[in-house]
């Protein structure tokens, strides 16, 4: 690896410099005297094959070249920082990835809206998102898969904290013949009819999501499959209201009138795979969740 010629704090100086619009303010933000932003911008112009600024009078101007590097040195500057906050976060006990395990009938929008205020916060920690259903959202936490998980239960031997819920409604194409069968329709009729399931994801089990028992019973593997599906006639779903609000709002998707307007609502709980050994940064992430998580 080559050794460059010129030095981060030549280029915070360049930066500076531009940003407070003279040497002297320059100085005074970095606490250091005017000669020395003079000997780190004169060696910072000696070291590059076109200097990157000069002095026009009392005020620094910046040359052709100047502008083109200008944003490649934030570039640079910001990620050296970033590398400082990361060692510090590591030595502090902050982990540098955190993977998170959403079950597939968790809506994502709410929850990519509080990982992009956290990873403000902390920028340095990647984030792995396993998408799971079923059983495969225990194994998940059984396998320590993931440190953080949302699910709509809890697997024996963990905790979870409620941070929302589901409602699972049963849907039909607008013109699907479900609908003549009248105003109340019992759960023997509903079995008449062919039902859009999701298959279990997991590896040891084989659960279906809502299955009632239909005769007629077709196996996607995700929430958006069985959507297009009910979307195309073939069948009925149980789906989760916050995943069509479009469709029902267009009358693309009719709710199927069910006797005593029955539905399933579903309690999702966040749960930590290793509580007591979690790192300051899954712990931190689990308490952003806690405190801003808005809806699911």
């Amino acid at each position: 690896m080559k050794l460059p010629k010129t030095t981060l704090e030549q280029w915070v100086t360049f930066l500076t410099v531009l940003e407070e619009g003279g040497f002297s303010a320059a100085a005074e933000r970095l606490n250091k005297s005017q000669s020395s932003i003079s000997y780190n911008i004169k060696n910072l112009n000696s070291a590059l094959p076109q200097p990157v600024m000069q002095l026009v009078g009392r005020k620094a101007q910046l040359s052709k070249s100047g502008e083109a590097l200008q944003r490649k040195a934030k570039t640079l500057v910001e990620l050296a920082n970033s590398i400082e906050m990361a060692a510090q976060n590591l030595a502090q006990g902050y982990e540098s990835d955190i993977t998170l395990a959403i079950d597939a009938i968790v809506h994502h929008p709410s929850i990519f809206e509080t990982l992009a205020d956290f990873s403000d916060n902390y920028p340095q920690i990647r984030i792995k998102i396993l998408e799971t259903t079923l059983s495969a959202t225990d194994e998940a936490l059984l396998e320590r898969q993931a440190d953080l998980v949302f699910s709509p239960r809890i697997p024996p031997g963990f905790l979870g904290t409620p941070v929302g819920e589901v409602k699972m409604v049963a849907v039909a194409r607008y013109d699907h013949s479900i609908f003549r069968k009248g105003e109340q329709i019992s759960e023997s009729e509903l079995r008449q009819f062919r039902q859009i399931v999701i298959r279990d994801s997991g590896l040891r089990r084989n659960q279906d999501a809502g299955w009632l028992g239909a005769e007629q019973r077709w196996t996607v593997t995700n929430i958006n499959t069985s959507i297009d599906a009910v979307k195309s006639g073939i069948g009925f779903a149980f789906l989760p209201v916050s995943f069509i609000k479009d469709e029902l709002a267009q009358q693309q998707l009719k709710r199927i009138p069910l006797q005593n307007n029955a539905e399933r609502v579903i309690p999702i709980y966040l749960i930590q795979a290793e509580p007591d050994c979690a790192g300051m940064g899954t712990q931190a992430l689990f308490k952003h969740f806690v405190e801003h998580l808005k809806s699911i």
